[in-house]
């Protein structure tokens, strides 16, 4: 699977894409789904609670959040994969803000991420060439289902960046 061309995508995902390195992507999910659970387990529950600034997620939310986002690119994968032409957006603000993340431990969090990644990479490994170049619409963008493969894996090292650079310092 090629890395995606700058035009093959709307531009505010190119901030993903680009933390993505040229190892196949597929094994960069694989190692992101253990380093993933591993850096969610070894913190506190003080540092799973906290949010760095007022009105800002905790850990535990940004947990949360990359397994919403996780299923929602996987559906979109799935369903550009099988012939579906256009889906609506998320508001990841407002699914964050309805969901009970912090109300949960961290270590079950990761383990539903972790979860929730094996089973997404067994649909992914099984993705045909010409399944992989279908597209659709989401967001009011075109977009190719190989271009979400990259966009999961430059999100979640986004938020671990910004985990690693704002909330444990």
């Amino acid at each position: 699977m090629n890395r995606p061309n700058t035009g093959d995508y709307a531009p505010f995902y190119g901030k993903y894409i680009a933390l993505v390195d040229n190892e196949p992507v597929l094994n960069t999910l694989e190692k992101l789904k253990n380093s993933t659970y591993e850096f969610f387990i070894s913190l506190t529950d003080e540092q799973a609670n906290h949010a760095y600034a007022e009105g800002k997620w905790t850990i535990k939310e940004v947990a949360g959040h990359l397994t919403d986002a996780e299923r929602t690119f996987a559906y979109r994968i799935l369903a550009f994969s099988r012939g579906q032409e256009e889906l609506p957006g998320f508001d990841e603000n407002t699914y964050v803000e309805l969901a009970t993340f912090n109300n949960r431990t961290l270590q079950d969090l990761a383990a539903e991420f972790k979860a929730v990644r094996e089973a997404n990479l067994y649909m992914l490994r099984a993705l045909t060439e010409q399944q992989l170049a279908a597209t659709g619409i989401a967001n009011g963008s075109p977009i190719a289902v190989s271009t979400i493969i990259y966009i999961m894996a430059g999100h979640e090292l986004h938020h671990l960046n910004i985990l690693k650079e704002r909330y444990l310092v």
